[in-house]
This record gives C-alpha cells, sequence and structure tokens, in this order.
C-alpha cells in the first residue's frame, strides 16, 4: 500500500472528509499547484492560500487520482476509464465527482 499524504478537513482513513463523507466518497485528486492531494476543491479551498489549478492535459500519464480504499495511484484516464470503480480493489467511486471534473483535471468544456 502506497503511503501518499492526503490533506482534508476531518478526513477518515478511506479519504473520505467533512464535505463529502459518503460510502463511495473514496477518492482524492491531485493539484497542479500545490502537487497534493486533497479529498475535494472544498478542502482544497480551506486548507490553501491560493486557488486550485487542474491537472493539466500534458500531465495526464502521471497519477493524480487516488483511491483512498487502497492507496492505488491512477492516472486521468484511468479513472475516467474505470467506470467509477477501482480497477485495483473494485472500490464503488461517486458518480457524482464528475459534476466537478474540472475543477481536478483540465477537460474538453
Amino acid at each position: 500500500m502506497t503511503s501518499v499524504r492526503v490533506r482534508g478537513i476531518d478526513i477518515d482513513d478511506d479519504t473520505r472528509c467533512a464535505h463529502y463523507h459518503t460510502v463511495r466518497d473514496v477518492v482524492a485528486f491531485r493539484f497542479n499547484c500545490c502537487d497534493g492531494y486533497f479529498p475535494c476543491f472544498r478542502c482544497h479551498e480551506a486548507l490553501t492560500d491560493h486557488e486550485g489549478v487542474p491537472w493539466p492535459r500534458e500531465r495526464f500519464d502521471e497519477p493524480s487520482v487516488l483511491c483512498g480504499v487502497c492507496r492505488t495511484e491512477l492516472t486521468v484516464p484511468e479513472y475516467l476509464e474505470a467506470d467509477y470503480r477501482c480497477p485495483a480493489c473494485d472500490a464503488a467511486f461517486n458518480p457524482g465527482c464528475a459534476a466537478h471534473a474540472e475543477l481536478y483535471f483540465e477537460t474538453d468544456e
């Protein structure tokens, strides 16, 4: 298991935070601005002194999504192609995260 530091508000062992804490809220996203993992954009806003910068398309081959259950790091394409499940441990991911995708990584929008 990879020991990756995740910063957030009231995070549990599976990276759920004070803002998003359903059984499926078990991912953390790496922000390009500070190269750190956070469970959600609200945690990033609360704990940093700068605006969040999404993971850039030219770095999509680098891990930037973390499964909070097994700690597997995924690239953006691996995460997007996994159909809201961790390809390593099969933990269910929250499909609602798609509503904030542009805050986590560059999108076509």
